[in-house]
This record gives C-alpha cells, sequence and structure tokens, in this order.
C-alpha cells in the first residue's frame, strides 16, 4: 500500500507541475503520437485502403546466458472507409516469423464528430501500453514488465461499445461489453508469475458465459498531458464441463491510473495498475494453480531529449522504475511466493532517426523479494518502425 500511496502521489505532482503550463486547450494534444488504429481511422480522408503497420527486432543479452536476436514482431494494418460514417480496422500480427495471429478487427460507425459505436475484437482500454504499444510509443526495447505481467499486453477481446470524446471538458472516452479471460486455456492455468495472462482468448474461438465491463476516461486539458483512469470488471469464462464447480471462474477487479507529461525535451510518465480477484482460493483448490487475491504494479519514468528541439531527429535518454507483484496477497490455501515481487531500473537511450523509425538500447538491474535470491540483468537493443 506504501508503494501504491508513493506513486499516485507522483502522478499528483506531475498533474500540478503540468497546470503552470495550461492553455484550456480543448482539442486532442497532438503532443502525444497516436496508435496504429487512430492513425488511421484520422487518416481515412478519402473511401478506399488505407495501409500501415509496425514491426520491432530485438537482441536481448542477459548476463551468464546465450543472448536472443528474434524479429519480435510484424504487425500490417489495415482500414477501409465504406463512407464517412463507417470504417473498419484489423491488425495482422506476425510474431517470432513462425505465430499469426489478430490483434485488432473492428467496425466503427460514427454516429457524429465525437461519438462513435464499436464492435469486433479490441484492444481493452487499460494502462499506458496496451493501446499503445507501437514501438516508437514508448521508450526501451521490451514493453515495461507491468504491461506483461499485470496488464497482460497486448489484451484483446471481442465486444462491443462506444468510443468518442467531449471536446468541451477536454475527455477521452471508452466504454466497451467484452467476452472475458478464459479460467483455463488448455493446458495453461491463471496464476504464477504471468498472472491473468494466460486467460487471454484473443478472439480465437473464444469461450463465452459471462460479459465484462470495460471503461477509460483520458484527461487532455491540460498542455503536454495525458491523464487516464481505467476499470475492468467482470469475471473469467469457465470450461462448460466444470462450470457447476466452485473455483471453476473467479472475479477479476482492475483499476489503472496513467500519466503522461512533456515539456519541451523533457517527459515523463508512469501508472498504477491494481487488481482484485475473487474467489482465487476456490480456483487454486480446483486446479492446483497459487493464482494471487490480489496483484499490483507501478511504474514512473523521467526522459530528455539530448538534441536540440529544432533538431528533427531525437535522442532520448530515459530511467524507469517498475515494481509489480502477481501474489501481492494469496489465501490461505496457497503460500506467497517472493519470487512474483519484482522491481527492475531500466536505463537507456531512444534514437528516434525519424518520424516513426527508432533504435533503442537498454541496460535493466532486476531483482525481486526472495532473500539472496538472483535474477539475470539484461542488456537490449533493438529497432522500431510504425508507418
Amino acid at each position: 500500500m506504501r508503494k501504491i500511496t508513493l506513486i499516485a502521489a507522483l502522478l499528483t505532482s506531475v498533474l500540478i507541475t503540468a497546470q503552470t503550463t495550461n492553455n484550456n486547450q480543448k482539442t486532442v494534444d497532438s503532443t502525444f503520437a497516436k496508435n496504429s488504429a487512430q492513425r488511421i481511422l484520422a487518416g481515412n480522408i478519402n473511401n478506399g485502403v488505407t495501409v500501415g503497420g509496425y514491426g520491432e527486432i530485438t537482441y536481448n543479452q542477459p548476463e551468464g546466458k546465450n543472448g536472443e536476436m528474434d524479429v519480435q514482431r510484424l504487425v500490417l494494418l489495415f482500414g477501409y472507409k465504406f463512407n464517412d460514417k463507417v470504417q473498419f480496422i484489423t491488425e495482422v500480427e506476425f510474431e517470432h516469423v513462425k505465430e499469426v495471429y489478430v490483434e485488432q478487427a473492428f467496425l466503427q460507425y460514427s454516429l457524429n464528430d465525437n461519438l462513435n459505436v464499436r464492435g469486433g475484437l479490441m484492444l481493452v482500454p487499460m494502462g499506458s501500453i496496451n493501446e499503445y504499444h507501437e514501438p516508437t510509443t514508448f521508450n526501451g526495447v521490451e514493453r515495461p514488465s507491468i504491461a506483461k505481467s499485470i496488464v497482460p499486453t497486448t489484451w484483446r477481446e471481442i465486444g462491443a461499445g462506444i468510443a468518442g470524446r467531449a471536446n468541451d471538458i477536454s475527455l477521452r472516452y471508452q466504454a466497451y461489453i467484452f467476452n472475458g479471460f478464459n479460467s483455463v486455456n488448455g493446458d495453461k492455468y491463471l496464476g504464477g508469475s504471468n498472472g491473468l495472462r494466460n486467460g487471454r482468448q484473443k478472439g480465437a474461438e473464444s469461450n463465452f458465459n459471462t460479459p465484462n465491463l470495460s471503461a477509460k476516461v483520458d484527461y487532455y486539458g491540460i498542455q503536454g498531458l495525458r491523464l487516464g483512469l481505467a476499470g475492468y470488471f467482470g469475471r473469467t469464462q469457465p470450461l462448460e464441463e466444470d462450470e457447476d464447480l466452485a473455483g471453476a471462474d473467479v472475479g477479476v477487479s482492475m483499476f489503472g491510473l496513467d500519466a503522461k507529461y512533456k515539456l519541451g525535451r523533457f517527459g515523463a510518465r508512469g501508472e498504477v495498475i491494481h487488481t482484485t480477484i475473487n474467489d482465487s482460493e476456490d480456483y487454486n483448490s480446483l486446479y492446483g494453480s497459487d493464482l494471487g487475491k490480489t496483484m499490483y504494479g507501478w511504474n514512473v519514468e523521467a526522459s530528455y531529449n539530448l538534441l536540440p528541439l529544432i533538431k528533427k531527429q531525437e535522442l532520448i535518454a530515459f530511467a524507469r522504475y517498475d515494481s509489480y507483484d502477481t501474489n501481492a496477497t494469496v489465501e490461505d490455501n496457497i503460500t506467497r511466493n517472493l519470487s512474483y515481487d519484482r522491481s527492475e531500473w531500466t536505463v537507456g537511450l531512444s534514437y528516434l532517426v525519424a518520424r516513426g523509425a527508432v533504435v533503442k538500447a537498454d541496460y535493466q538491474f532486476k531483482e525481486n523479494a526472495v532473500e539472496n535470491g538472483e535474477v539475470a540483468n539484461q542488456f537490449n537493443m533493438g529497432i522500431g518502425v510504425t508507418f
């Protein structure tokens, strides 16, 4: 709780600092990059097809182990504008050269300039990375660790809802009904170091039993600042043969607060994610897992562009601290695993050689709460593109 209080205080300080540059802005701040879908939706001026994409090639070198070089992902994005009101967006992702996924596939109908109805496979709006995971939108070769273990990026499910903005009060809003996590995915269970990650259904013959609610609002009324508040509530989807058993599904309540701030050459960002799991004791008894009762994560980052603002390129030095725990509290039938209580410092450089192209390098200092526990530090390099 003290850690969560600290990060909340830091995010609040960013907001207070940003107030000094308030210019009563009433439109979405162009300081921050749009994600791929937003660029396609905003850029489809004429009817027809629009093409985009992004990709990452990475090199990871843990201390004392062999390194890994990987075409981590290549995503091709297509948009089609049927008319002024109807658009379709889809992303097809190739991971590690050998795996193919559909990352998004949704139809949008615009009721007016500020209200859209959406349906299909969509990203769940939670945290700072899940919707903005293109390599040019964040520092560091790898996505922040809480965006893997607490918010299981890239987290997408099938659903429907509304998205839009209210410029008079400087808010962007989203609200959806989704299908939820699977309680069991083949031989994979919820819990362990990855939390809810094994439950992602990704729109692939998704099991559906109970609808889940997801909502987020983003405030952009202060120049250089984005502040987001998100919630996700529902239950996991049980196996049909187990649905009458105690522990076949669990309740999930997730809250997120994230902030981004940019002033001149200085940037800062941070987030807090807290998840409560109901009925984890019965779930662990039924499936022999180690799902925690609560999970949380937070991070803070500061960055500085080493090149003058008149340059088209940017050389960004940054430092980020992450803390996350998938066994923050547990029920009586399992023992809290201290190796799931992790933290890391990431320091490095992001060289934006052109708009949409970045070369990155960083070093990560990792540790966990196990006494004398050893976690290998890691050096990372990579290139990323978004177009």
